[in-house]
């Protein structure tokens, strides 16, 4: 073979497997416009600018539609089982609420093989490491405490409803309203009235059992069956101020309310 041809040909060889070297990253997603966005709120979320976001979508004009689809600087991934949104945004180092914004998602709902975005600036995990769940942040006198109110509220009543009555515990904490650690909201009293009648009439000093206990760790997950209700009542309930409170569900005779 005449050798001019054969430099050329192993020049080319080299060029592609150069080519292929270079790994590749996940480095734009999606992003679909919602009531409120703005180009300039938009950017704010994936750490870019509203000129990038402008020439990466050929937008001429600061326009939005809602459901209009935008290429956004973002990696992304994949749900996978055991996820949930808190243990996402933990692995790539990124605030829960970015996370939602990112995604408009703010329940604690998602489903696995649900793509999300993660903004680009987020540190990506270099070595994969044992999970650390969220209720294992709280301390053993916390969850003990937990235990035993759903033991108290709910010992009868079906598992989901037992992770219910944790979540609404948590739900007060997160409102701004109530009292902000699960101790002082457990404990707390409007005027002379205890919110929890157990802490009243002491049922919630029985020990918890184990499913009430994997009920609290599950409410402590951010696990929540009631879609973020403050209040829950049995269905033998006659108070007229409780019942007048919109319904989110309804779990075996527990009834969960905003």
């Amino acid at each position: 073979m005449n050798k001019k041809i054969r430099s050329i040909l192993l020049s080319a060889g080299l060029a592609v497997g150069l080519t292929f070297s270079f790994p590749t990253t996940a480095d734009a997603a999606t992003y679909t416009v919602v009531k409120g966005d703005s180009l300039y709120f938009i950017s704010q979320i994936f750490l870019t600018s509203v000129d990038d976001l402008m020439r990466d979508n050929n937008l001429y004009n600061y326009d939005l539609n809602i459901g209009q689809i935008l290429n956004v600087p973002s990696h992304t991934h994949t749900v996978q089982k055991g996820d949930t949104l808190y243990l996402i945004s933990q692995k790539y180092n990124i605030s829960l609420s970015s996370l939602r914004r990112a995604n408009n998602i703010y329940t604690n709902y998602i489903d696995i093989g649900q793509v999300l975005n993660i903004p680009t600036k987020a540190s990506l995990p270099a070595v994969e490491t044992e999970k650390t769940e969220p209720w294992q942040s709280y301390s053993a006198a916390e969850l003990d405490l937990l235990a035993r109110l759903i033991m108290a509220e709910t010992e009868s009543q079906p598992y989901q409803a037992k992770v219910a009555v944790g979540a609404v515990v948590l739900n007060r904490i997160k409102s701004g309203v109530f009292a902000g650690t699960i101790t002082e909201v457990i404990n707390q009293k409007f005027g002379e009235y205890y919110q929890f009648t157990p802490v009243e009439n002491g049922w919630i000093k029985r020990p918890a059992n184990e499913e009430c206990i994997r009920a609290a760790k599950e409410a402590l997950n951010e696990v929540d069956p009631t879609n973020g209700a403050l209040f829950y009542y049995d269905d033998s309930t006659t108070n007229t101020w409780i019942l007048s409170k919109p319904v989110s569900i309804k779990i075996g005779r527990m009834i969960y309310s905003y």
